[in-house]
């Protein structure tokens, strides 16, 4: 991927370290006002916070240039989802940095987008059951999911991203879902799918071989027609 010129360099990878830095500290602002608007305790509202986790191929570390980032703004139990979509959305509007802000309340996986200062961001919502989201929370942890909800759960699956299939896909013109094409999650479930054809195979060699078989596919259900 290095001699494909696809890669941030170092002084973007910094900057993005930066903005996502920054959101952090605005959702953590956000989580503490909202906290005193429901009149939680001031004890309580002192210990209140909440942490932004990032996934996908920025958190795998092979994300592109000017590739968005997934991330996931994990709140504590006083904040419900409407809030996420309405006083945090109404705080991001007032931030100089953040431009195009939308919000898709309704799809599948709700999701709020915008531009950070020059980096697009797609941020989603969850809420475990705690009384303030520690810095060494993990998600990982079984016991989290039997408080969440079904959006929170999605929410925390994440997006996978077979990352050397998605530049292939990116160069060839069909990666984008917004325009007709397969998704992330589309070509990682075609990836996953080939796998087992070809257990003893590279990286590389499972990527063309998907497209083959992809192809076949394809004209065994033209031919059916």
């Amino acid at each position: 991927m290095k001699p494909s010129g696809v890669l941030e360099d170092e002084e973007e990878l910094n900057h993005r370290l930066v903005v996502l830095g920054k959101l952090n500290n605005l959702v953590n602002e956000w989580i503490s006002e909202l906290a005193e608007s429901k009149n939680l305790p001031p004890s309580a509202v002192v210990n209140v916070s909440g942490k932004i986790f990032t996934f996908g191929s920025y958190c795998l570390g092979v994300h592109t240039k000017g590739a968005d980032t997934d991330a996931v703004s994990v709140a504590p139990r006083h904040v419900e989802r409407s809030d996420s979509f309405q006083s945090f959305f109404e705080k991001l509007k007032h931030q100089e940095e953040i431009k195009n802000l939308r919000a898709v309340e309704d799809a599948y996986v709700p999701v709020v987008k915008f531009e950070f200062d020059g980096f697009e961001i797609d941020l989603v919502f969850a809420r475990p059951s705690v009384q303030t989201v520690a810095d060494n929370l993990g998600l990982g942890d079984d016991w989290h999911l039997g408080s969440l909800d079904r959006r929170c759960i999605l929410s925390l699956n994440g997006e996978m991203h077979m990352t050397q299939l998605h530049v292939s896909a990116l160069r060839h013109g069909i990666y984008c879902n917004l325009l007709g094409f397969l998704g992330g999650v589309s070509w990682a479930m075609l990836l996953a799918s080939t796998c087992p054809l070809c257990p003893n195979a590279l990286a590389s060699a499972l990527v063309n071989k998907l497209f083959f078989f992809f192809k076949m596919w394809l004209k065994s259900i033209i031919l059916s027609l």
